[in-house]
């Protein structure tokens, strides 16, 4: 499933920003590795204007969605893809950043999304305005392995039930799936939802991920 399909399948902007917060709870909350990069997560204090949804699965492959007042705009990168500009020799794919809207520049060009010769880390690319009825993406031909549907499936998804078939095999542990619905309902957090979803972890002991995540607070 390529970009295309993906695209068609993602909700609106609200409905990832929310996702994208419960991700990144979920796994501060699931993983206790405080030396290890996060899979998922979420920085409410991108820039004074901005808000960012990353994720980094340890094996190269990524995504970046930053989200502003004048929409939201996505990176995703799969190492492996034969779209990888690693592999063609620092290009990147024809028509892959056609047609971004100038309000979305500053973002295309950031350099936390690029490599030491300012080339993208990017094998998808698409983005919706403030005032887009739909995603859009770049003029791209031949993006079957672009790598899309494995980077975004759990927010195209956009359910609770998909991020727990997720976990259970990432994190190798069995959860309950109201503790998750909690989560994605963006409802504060309490000591129960906490310790249902890992024994280990204590409400208090989270506060500072949260306050950077900008999960809501009782």
């Amino acid at each position: 499933m390529s970009v295309h399909e993906v695209i068609r399948r993602l909700p609106d902007i609200g409905h990832v920003r929310r996702v994208s917060r419960a991700l990144a709870v979920l796994d501060l909350i699931l993983d206790g590795d405080a030396d290890m990069l996060p899979f998922f997560a979420f920085d409410a204090r991108w820039s004074a204007t901005e808000e960012a949804a990353l994720m980094r699965d340890g094996s190269g492959n990524e995504y970046s969605i930053v989200f502003s007042a004048e929409g939201a705009f996505a990176y995703g990168f799969d190492h492996e893809s034969p779209m990888s500009p690693w592999g063609r020799g620092g290009k990147l794919w024809p028509g892959l950043l056609d047609g971004i809207p100038e309000v979305f520049h500053a973002a295309r060009d950031e350099t936390a999304f690029c490599d030491e010769d300012g080339i993208p880390r990017a094998t998808v690319c698409f983005w919706r305005t403030a005032t887009d009825d739909a995603w859009r993406t770049g003029p791209v031909e031949g993006v079957e392995k672009d790598g899309a549907n494995y980077l975004f499936q759990l927010l195209a998804d956009g359910q609770p039930e998909a991020f727990l078939s997720f976990a259970e095999d990432y994190y190798g542990v069995e959860l309950e799936l109201e503790p998750i619905r909690h989560v994605y309902a963006l409802m504060p957090l309490t000591e129960y939802v906490v310790t249902s979803l890992n024994r280990e972890r204590r409400l208090p002991d989270l506060a500072e991920g949260i306050a950077e995540i900008g999960y809501p607070r009782s």
